[in-house]
């Protein structure tokens, strides 16, 4: 066990959350803005690709889809990366039988065969289908086996590096991660085309992920989580497979954190080598996570999710031309279901802000700012209301987080806030995060250098904990930031109107949940709500220009996801809309509380009061919601009005976004939905209001 919480420790946790460390350093360096140089032209290069990197075989099944699922279907290639063997002990359990006798490498195979099936399943084939298995050789001499199967377009290629979970010496991966000299070796699985064991470092590692990235060149990475939320581990909240202190596995931690290096080494070399940048973006999900937070995927996503674990669990009666094993039989059948951690019940991003940020220019023409290969990006509509976007502006400020706002300050400037990686070295070294902060000099103007505005931690591995920056401009000329701490409560720092920030302040709270909604009333006064375990927490200003304070608890229902809607109503109270646990359809709760029964799907919902869409002979003015989110199959869909004739209306396409999409109202133009597809590019929706019944 002291083993064990060592190793824990070294990947970023600790038994002890409350310990204390040296303070946080400011980021080393950051980029000037626009010094970054030009990104990969998604017109010379159209093709998206997904590369997903997990620590075992199943990650992505658990806790990145209903996500990869919908991007396959799209027909964008996915690769997915496992970099341990997921060998455990060796035991591939069945319900109701003695337990056979451990092997390894049979059991790692069986995993292998697991996959296969589930992947041929969602490419829509049969799980049987032979898939062409063959040697990928990569840095450092190692060797990989690697798998592909296409069914027409779509295509998949599952790379095993097959690194031992429990290597010589009793070597972990969160010791590869911290430990200078460590050493970890790869297991053969049983029928593997792959005949001899390759040995990591560190490096080794950084470099092999980095080299696929660069051979794969994907538009879209998907990484687990490399700052897990602390956890007490007690009566109420059993360790269960957590590593101590956290809510995540031992495994899940490094390899994200060796994800995040790779992508900053591969990102930087290339962008050397070829003179332009990569053109990607990045979404992390989180991982057992899920057991300690109301679950938020419906029924109908739910048995989605269940139908491909089923497909990866198998049975020891499936007669799928596997000697090892068809599957990996602990999680076959309804076992996934009736599991009380509760893993595939929710899916959950690292960073659920909604990206990119689109705001309006002094020209009336759409702007959004994003992050794109780890740096901070602007995208300008070519003409006012031309939906199309010129090509993208470097901001530099990298390595940041897929957790970018941006708000336009009481003089017209752009202000964008992000979180950014200071430090990842690993080996023992630094592994800080930051706020960071880039200013328009005037508006429409040139930005100013980037600024660290650290974190409200002091500690290091707490500053690792804090969540998407999110903010809001108030009418007298202050900014205010809100950011999630390491506590699970909620801390601010002001921009006063000549620029100035002041030191961070913490704001209490129950615990919460990341996934902060800002917004300003008809009086100015800046408000945040963000979903607890039982209700919905809400800061507010009494008074223009006051303090942010903890309102008392409204007695509103237990949030079901991590993203809250809310929208100043028409008659100038707050409205919330939100699912409750498992939920199909949303209800909105304010001065009218009334459920949206046509309003079907799941994720985070985003409000605005827009205008009542007019009628035929019918001048009135009145304002109504505007409401933003995903259906059951993930598409983007809005619905105007919150009565019960009113429907919503789906994305034409059927637009699949990366992560959440973001909704901006602009009195001239009317509504617009801006996201991120695959390929790494934005996209423009600007839909006509909808008929009512």
């Amino acid at each position: 066990m002291a083993a064990l919480g060592a190793a824990a420790a070294a990947a970023g946790c600790s038994s002890r959350p409350g310990a204390s460390a040296a303070p946080a350093t400011p980021a080393r360096t950051t980029s000037s803005p626009g010094a970054a140089e030009p990104f990969t032209s998604a017109a010379a290069d159209k093709r998206a690709t997904l590369l997903q990197v997990m620590a075992h075989p199943d990650d992505d099944l658990y806790f990145m889809n209903p996500d990869n699922e919908h991007v396959l279907r799209s027909g964008v290639p996915v690769v997915s990366v496992y970099v341990t063997a997921g060998e455990a002990l060796g035991l591939n359990r069945v319900a109701g039988r003695p337990l056979p006798p451990p092997d390894k490498a049979a059991y790692s195979a069986a995993r292998h065969q697991g996959l296969r099936q589930a992947y041929a399943q969602m490419l829509g084939l049969h799980q049987f289908t032979p898939w062409h298995r063959s040697v990928l050789s990569l840095p450092g001499g190692v060797k990989a086996e690697t798998n592909v199967l296409a069914n027409g377009a779509r295509r998949v290629r599952l790379i095993f590096l097959n690194i031992a979970m429990l290597s010589e010496g009793h070597q972990r991966m969160p010791d590869l991660w911290d430990t200078p000299g460590a050493v970890m070796r790869t297991l053969l699985a049983e029928g593997s085309p792959v005949t001899h064991p390759s040995s990591y470092v560190h490096q080794t590692l950084v470099d092999v992920l980095a080299e696929i990235m660069d051979r794969y060149r994907p538009t879209l990475i998907h990484t687990l989580d490399p700052d897990p939320d602390f956890q007490i581990h007690d009566a109420l909240h059993p360790k269960d497979n957590d590593q101590p202190g956290c809510s995540d596995h031992r495994d899940h931690t490094p390899v994200a954190l060796f994800t995040w290096k790779a992508i900053a080494q591969w990102a930087a070399e290339s962008t050397r080598r070829d003179k332009e940048a990569p053109r990607f973006t990045t979404t992390s999900f989180r991982g057992y996570y899920n057991q300690r937070w109301p679950h938020n995927l419906p029924p109908a996503v739910l048995a989605q999710k269940a139908r491909v674990i089923k497909a990866y669990g198998g049975s020891p009666e499936w007669e799928c031309g596997d000697a090892a094993g068809c599957g990996d039989y602990s999680q076959g059948g309804a076992r996934p279901l009736r599991n009380r951690k509760g893993w595939i019940r929710s899916t959950h991003y690292r960073y659920p802000s909604a990206l990119p940020t689109p705001t309006i220019d002094r020209e009336g023409r759409l702007v959004a700012y994003g992050v794109l290969g780890t740096q901070a990006v602007r995208w300008r509509e070519t003409a006012r209301g031309s939906g199309r976007f010129g090509a993208p502006l470097g901001l530099g400020g990298g390595p940041l987080a897929p957790a970018l706002t941006a708000v336009t300050d009481s003089a017209g400037r752009h202000v964008l806030l992000a979180l950014r990686f200071a430090a990842l070295d690993g080996q023992g070294g630094a592994n800080l995060r930051e706020i960071v902060a880039l200013e328009q000099s005037r508006p429409n103007g040139p930005f100013r250098a980037w600024t660290g505005l650290g974190t409200p931690e002091a500690d290091p591995q707490h500053g690792r904990r804090v969540g998407c920056p999110a903010a809001v401009a108030t009418p007298d000329g202050k900014i205010h930031l809100f950011v999630r701490t390491a506590e699970k409560g909620l801390a601010t720092r002001v921009r006063d109107a000549d620029g100035r920030w002041a030191p961070w302040e913490r704001l209490g709270g129950a615990e919460i949940q990341d996934g902060l909604t800002a917004l300003v009333d008809r009086e100015g006064r800046a408000h945040v709500v963000a979903p607890g375990r039982d209700t919905v927490h809400h800061w507010s200003q009494e008074q223009p220009g006051g303090p942010v304070t903890l309102r008392p608890s409204a007695g509103l229902p237990r949030p079901g996801g991590n993203q809250i809607g809310a929208a100043i109503a028409p008659d100038g109270s707050l409205s919330l809309i939100y699912r409750t646990p498992a939920a199909t359809v949303p209800a909105v709760h304010g001065t009218e509380n009334r459920t949206l029964r046509h309003f079907e799907g799941y994720g985070a919902i985003a409000a605005h009061t827009v205008p009542e869409p007019a009628k035929d002979g019918d001048d009135h003015k009145a304002a109504t919601l505007l409401l933003l989110g995903r259906g059951l199959d993930g598409d983007v869909q809005v619905q105007w009005g919150t009565g019960p004739g009113d429907r919503p209306l789906r994305s034409p396409g059927h637009l699949t976004p990366v992560g959440t999409p973001a909704l901006l109202t602009d009195p001239g133009q009317g509504a617009c939905v801006v996201g991120i597809a695959p390929d790494a590019t934005p996209w423009v929706w600007r839909p006509r209001p909808t008929s009512t019944a």
